[in-house]
């Protein structure tokens, strides 16, 4: 398994599901993940979920930047850091922003997202 090739096929699924189907992001996360949203704490599945569904914007388009990982720890886990911009309807800039995802697999040989950290970079 290269984990470079695990975590762009990661950032591409999420960012696609993000851009066109967001309730679906549930289904990545599991009740003891952690999500923090400029600066925001969510815990659960459900509880993130409800907070993506939640923000001001209902559609948006991601464009990927960077992705960078590197493995965590003895169970399998991986760290992605990715950077980009995000598109907002009606916007002619876009917003830059960063995000940390800790992965950690599961017994069927996929991953889940363990921890989430997002923010918007104003420079």
């Amino acid at each position: 398994m290269d984990p470079n090739a695990v975590a762009k096929a990661f950032v591409e699924h999420y960012y696609s599901t993000f851009d066109t189907n967001r309730a679906a992001l549930a289904n990545l996360y599991q009740d003891g993940s952690m999500l923090t949203f400029e600066g925001e704490q969510f815990q659960g599945a459900q509880n993130i979920a409800g907070k993506l569904l939640s923000l001001s914007f209902p559609q948006c388009q991601h464009f990927i930047s960077t992705v960078d990982c590197q493995p965590s720890g003895p169970a399998g886990g991986m760290l992605v850091f990715v950077s980009g911009g995000l598109k907002l309807p009606g916007e002619e800039h876009l917003l830059r922003f960063s995000q940390m995802f800790h992965l950690m697999p599961t017994p069927q040989g996929s991953f889940y997202v363990q921890n989430d950290i997002f923010r918007l970079n104003y420079a």
